[in-house]
């Protein structure tokens, strides 16, 4: 491993800027990723811009709207037992509770989770299925689009040069949201993924007014389906329906057609708890 420079910017505007200044600048928040990438040889970086340092950058707040607002350095572990978090998106507490291992959720940070890009990740599936949107910075301005976006592909984001990620914020739920996630590995629960499955169901008053299933883990981005006016005889079509349209990624953990097997029985497992909780 070459030696590298290391900046330590107290600002997003010093980040930025420090950012801008090549393509072999890279940030680093927690590094369980990039370290891991830089000690292999596969990253080769001159500089590290370190993000740990950034004044306020860790906060977690909901706002009179009932947006939640998760600033990128928190750490997964900060994130899992947030208060806010833990009250008014629960499934995003379960999901990050189930991350690697406590050491890595003390280091991992949900912005680096978000920029890297790894598929095999559990926050980035529960996060689409509640419509979250990233706000990312750079020394051109901030602008903030649809998580769904963002991710393109395996360690593939929207990210463009001299950005970072700065926030991620789910915006209000109207009504009343019921959830369930379901994460499924081949090995220890300490594993990467092999499905990380997540159901919604939204009511107003007592009635289901929408259902969503994301798929997270099985292909390059994560899946979304969304169901209007759901009835219960509806999930399990839901189910089937993402087990065939997901695109798996075969590997280690498992051939095409066994993800595909994976989404449609978890997909009906997840959807029938968070229909069981919704409709008692």
């Amino acid at each position: 491993m070459r030696n590298f420079d290391l900046l330590e910017p107290k600002t997003v505007t010093e980040a930025c800027r420090m950012l801008d200044d090549g393509e072999d600048v890279r940030p680093v928040s927690g590094g369980t990723a990039l370290l891991i990438l830089v000690k292999q040889g596969l990253l080769r970086p001159r500089t590290l811009v370190n993000l740990k340092k950034l004044e306020g950058a860790n906060a977690i707040t909901r706002d009179e709207a009932g947006a939640v607002r998760i600033e990128a350095m928190a750490t997964i572990h900060q994130v899992e037992t947030s208060p806010v978090v833990r009250e008014h998106l629960p499934v995003l507490a379960a999901a990050c509770h189930q991350v690697a291992n406590i050491r890595i959720r003390h280091l991992a940070t949900i912005g680096g989770n978000l920029a890297h890009g790894d598929h095999q990740s559990d926050p980035p599936g529960v996060l689409v299925a509640l419509d979250a949107e990233v706000e990312l910075s750079g020394t051109r301005g901030t602008r903030a689009m649809k998580l769904a976006d963002f991710l393109l592909g395996t360690y593939e984001t929207a990210l463009e040069p001299g950005e970072m990620v700065t926030a991620v914020t789910v915006p209000p739920v109207r009504g009343r949201l019921v959830s369930d996630y379901l994460k499924f590995t081949t090995g220890s629960s300490e594993e990467r993924p092999c499905a990380g499955i997540t159901a919604l169901v939204r009511l107003e008053g007592d009635r289901p007014v929408e259902a969503r299933l994301a798929v997270g883990a099985v292909a390059a981005r994560p899946l979304l389906l969304c169901e209007t006016d759901p009835t219960e005889g509806a999930l399990p079509r839901m189910a089937e329906r993402a087990s065939e349209e997901i695109d798996p990624i075969p590997d280690l953990r498992g051939s095409a057609e066994y993800k595909r097997h994976l989404v449609r029985v978890l997909g009906r497992r997840a959807l029938a708890a968070a229909w069981k909780e919704a409709c008692p």
